[in-house]
């Protein structure tokens, strides 16, 4: 499986290559890209908001109503948001492309 990150801007960030079963947190820590995790991946801080692709928000499963909770707070809030905690990467041909938001902020 392949991630591409990207900043705000559209800018690469970090390339991973790697088993799917991952988070998009986890992959992104080692990535050695800035994505917080406050909570440790346990769904009570939004500071591993990521944006995705628009082919990849419609291939991972749906959010759950506990993760659409907290991303109704979260800065820069696209209809593509999800909490990269809650993401896991499964097995695809295609590349998932990853959005850093400019910012986020914790609920902690």
């Amino acid at each position: 499986m392949k991630v591409l990150f990207l900043n705000h801007t559209g800018e690469f960030q970090a390339k991973w290559e790697g088993p799917s079963g991952l988070s998009l947190l986890t992959i992104a820590h080692e990535c050695g890209l800035e994505m917080e995790g406050a909570c440790e991946g346990n769904m009570a801080c939004a500071t591993c908001h990521v944006i995705l692709a628009e082919a990849d928000f419609k291939r991972v499963p749906m959010a759950s109503d506990d993760e659409e909770e907290m991303l109704d707070f979260v800065p820069f809030l696209t209809s593509r948001s999800r909490l990269g905690c809650q993401v896991i990467v499964e097995e695809c041909e295609d590349e998932m492309i990853v959005t850093l938001p400019k910012e986020t902020t914790s609920f902690l």
